[in-house]
């Protein structure tokens, strides 16, 4: 923790809670004023299930988390607001990683045994953009294969 620069924590915070609000912010007005809509956010299982490694990065995600929920509230009933939670997937980050050492701590921390493919998130995100999930908003999906 003690090598974490106080940049650093500025940079993470920014990307993961400050920017999407004035994004979302744009994106809202068009929904309200039209036919509403769903936005998505992607969060992570660091927001619940933090480690020392990754505390700037774990506190952003729940900082996003909050903003899902209240923007949820803020917003309806035009604009659905929910979020994924993410657990470790084997995209392009993890290249990056041992995966062998990853693959054995998976088996224990993981109750699928196993990180997620790509492809695996896209029935979620589908939920939450069609009408299938009309009755859902600020809701916070974990989507981990059951992170310990």
């Amino acid at each position: 923790m003690n090598e974490v620069s106080e940049a650093l924590w500025d940079k993470v915070i920014a990307v993961n809670v400050k920017r999407p609000v004035p994004a979302h912010r744009g994106n809202w007005l068009r929904m309200a004023a039209d036919s509403g809509g769903s936005i998505l956010n992607v969060s992570s299982i660091a927001a619940i299930r933090p480690n020392a490694h990754q505390l700037p990065y774990a506190a952003a995600k729940a900082g996003l988390n909050t903003l899902t929920e209240g923007f949820a509230r803020a917003f309806a009933p035009t604009v659905r607001v929910n979020a994924i939670q993410a657990g470790p997937f084997l995209t392009d980050i993890s290249k990056a990683w041992d995966l062998e050492a990853f693959a054995e701590r998976a088996r224990t921390t993981i109750a699928l045994g196993r990180g997620g493919e790509p492809d695996e998130v896209v029935g979620a995100a589908l939920y939450f953009a069609s009408a299938a999930s009309s009755f859902c908003t600020g809701a916070v999906l974990r989507l981990d294969g059951g992170v310990r």
